[in-house]
């Protein structure tokens, strides 16, 4: 019995050790954790305790770093500026390569046929040539690039689209008319590019 009461006086014993050295680690860790709070306050404390010259120095790199940065973007910019410009005028430059490049067969078989003319015998064959270099181009012009060809005698004037160039009263019209085309007109797509010159007959007064 003894043993017993004296085992549990040994338990006691080192449980009031174990809760005593827990609670000295305890305070020795908030002891250390508030120090290391404590010096970092003063680190920031005198980081931001600037003196007037650090100040300064601090401002002007500042100050060199924005320079430098709009220095870049302005150059950059001005980079960006010239390449439109360029593109811009290599697409005014260069706006009508296709169409030329279209225009070279005709101008190939243009050159043939004053060659073929110039010692022909028949000119009804060179006639027929130019005319079937005509009919090609007009062909290309239409299908390819939306260009018509208008203009004809007999049909109503209209001074949005036509040039009078002169006028004569005829019995019996009724209404203005073509008389005679003198310059076809042209339109490209929907859009006038050339007014059909034209004499037109005009209802006797």
């Amino acid at each position: 019995m003894e043993e017993q009461n004296k085992k549990a006086e040994d338990q006691a014993e080192e449980t009031k050790e174990a809760q005593a050295e827990d609670t000295a680690s305890g305070e020795t860790e908030t002891t250390a954790d508030a120090q290391k709070t404590e010096e970092a306050g003063e680190e920031v404390k005198e980081e931001k305790e600037l003196t007037p010259e650090e100040k300064i120095e601090a401002l002007t790199k500042e100050n060199a770093d924005l320079k430098d940065q709009l220095l870049r973007r302005a150059a950059d910019f001005d980079n960006y500026r010239k390449r439109m410009l360029k593109e811009k005028q290599d697409t005014y430059d260069y706006a009508n390569a296709s169409l030329l490049g279209d225009l070279l067969d005709s101008l190939d078989n243009f050159d043939r046929t004053l060659e073929a003319g110039a010692n022909a015998t028949d000119v009804k064959a060179v006639v027929d040539g130019i005319k079937m270099i005509n009919g090609n181009l007009v062909k290309m012009l239409e299908d390819k690039y939306g260009l018509t060809a208008y203009g004809a005698e007999g049909d109503e004037f209209n001074p949005d689209i036509h040039e009078a160039i002169g006028r004569t009263e005829e019995e019996g019209a009724e209404k203005e008319t073509l008389k005679q085309v003198y310059l076809k007109g042209y339109k490209l797509k929907d859009k006038v590019i050339r007014h059909a010159k034209v004499m037109v007959s005009v209802p006797k007064a």
